[in-house]
């Protein structure tokens, strides 16, 4: 029976995997239930506030440099102090800063804050990202990291449609929700996840050793991996700040483009989980290949759409692409990085998509002024054949995943933790 499968389907798909893997999800998805600032902040500050769209769009540029900074300084306090404090630390100060910035009013404090807070909000990311490798079988966290990109999509669709009706009410009511939901996550954090960073021991046991961001930088393969990485994330980052200018400037109207990228949301949590059981186990050299074909001609077929129905189909061909390349990568990540540098080395892979943030609308708005939306969605498809040549190259000697034993916690009678790995 199909409801029969369908059950089987789910229980292989959440069996196996660690209880503290559940609870950080569940951090995860609170996170993105709560992620109504990023939604709106455009609208709070133009609309409400009276500034102008370039103030807005500085401040947007200031938030997202703050997240280039923070993803270098949060690898290295998840491999300094460990994953736990890290956490705690980024997700206490963005809950401050977030309901700091619903109540600041002069321009300038607007800017500072705002930076602040994708200082704070990013600073998370690596720490998240290592635990998860340091709790989850190697041969379980494509599948975990599918599952997490899941609930960050998931959490995100539910947060978009409320943060409309929220700003209806308040603007500021919104700023002191997300700040109450990523309080949550603290106290998650605080009380059901224990450190996961492994000792020094069990880490030189797999094969780890001294690693600084110097170390990183001259590793050359993986450094290949982030160049690619904010290729791909170039390309990706079009779906929210190309289409939108293109569909306005060919007559469509705002309400147009929400239709059309809706299907984004709606294909992830509807596909992630039973593509991923597809893909999971198969060369992550030909999945990264043929996703960044599928991004780059995705994006590349807008060109042709006249209408929003043909827009939506093309942003089916590339949701499919972030689809497989998003767990196939961070995967890809954990993978090369040493276990004792894993903070690091997310954060600079992490650092790839901030900065990508910062670059991509810009180059959208220089193409699209200058050029057209054509040219823009034609470099799309040639960025996205160079990443999938790169990828191509890259990964002809990948090495073999070491074995090693998931980070395991258990709490002492004093409160204390013992790690083995």
């Amino acid at each position: 029976m199909p409801s029969a499968a369908l059950r089987r389907a789910v229980r292989e798909t959440v069996t196996g995997l660690p209880r503290e893997f559940w609870w950080l999800w569940t951090s995860t998805l609170v996170n993105r239930l709560g992620a109504f600032v990023a939604t709106y902040m455009a609208l709070y500050l133009t609309l409400d506030r009276g500034y102008s769209a370039s103030y807005a769009g500085l401040v947007a540029s200031l938030h997202g440099l703050g997240g280039v900074v923070s993803s270098l300084a949060g690898g290295v306090m998840a491999d300094r102090l460990g994953r736990r404090p890290t956490l705690l630390v980024a997700q206490s100060s963005t809950a401050a800063a977030v309901a700091l910035l619903g109540f600041v009013r002069d321009p300038v404090a607007i800017a500072a804050v705002a930076f602040l807070v994708g200082v704070a909000s990013n600073a998370s990311r690596p720490a998240v990202q290592a635990m998860m490798a340091d709790i989850v079988r190697p041969e379980d966290r494509v599948r975990a990291f599918s599952l997490n990109y899941w609930a960050i999509n998931l959490g995100f669709a539910v947060s978009s449609m409320g943060a409309g009706f929220i700003a209806e009410v308040s603007y500021r009511a919104g700023f002191l929700i997300e700040a109450g939901m990523t309080a949550v996550c603290a106290v998650l954090v605080f009380l059901k996840l224990p450190e996961s960073r492994p000792e020094r021991a069990a880490a030189e046991a797999a094969g780890g050793r001294e690693v600084s961001l110097g170390t990183v930088v001259r590793d050359r393969r993986y450094m290949g991996v982030v160049g690619l990485s904010f290729l791909i994330a170039l390309v990706f980052q079009q779906g929210s700040v190309g289409l939108p200018v293109a569909m306005g400037e060919a007559g469509f109207s705002p309400a147009d483009y929400g239709m059309a990228i809706a299907v984004n949301g709606a294909l992830i949590v509807v596909l992630q989980i039973p593509v991923t059981r597809v893909v999971q186990h198969r060369d992550a050299r030909s999945l990264l290949v043929v996703s960044s074909l599928l991004a780059g001609y995705g994006f590349g077929l807008t060109a042709l759409a006249g209408s929003v129905g043909v827009f939506a189909l093309t942003v089916c061909v590339w949701t499919l692409a972030e689809i497989v390349n998003a767990p196939t990568q961070t995967g890809l990540v954990v993978r090369l990085s040493p276990v004792r540098g894993r903070g690091r080395y997310q954060g600079m892979y992490t650092m790839s998509w901030s900065a990508a943030a910062l670059v991509a609308p810009l180059m959208s708005g220089v193409v699209i002024d200058r050029f057209g939306a054509r040219w823009l969605w034609g470099m799309c498809a040639v960025v996205g054949t160079a990443a999938a040549l790169g990828y191509g190259l890259l990964m002809r000697r990948l090495p073999e995943e070491p074995e090693e034993r998931p980070a395991t916690t258990a709490p002492t009678s004093a409160g204390t933790e013992v790690r083995a790995a």
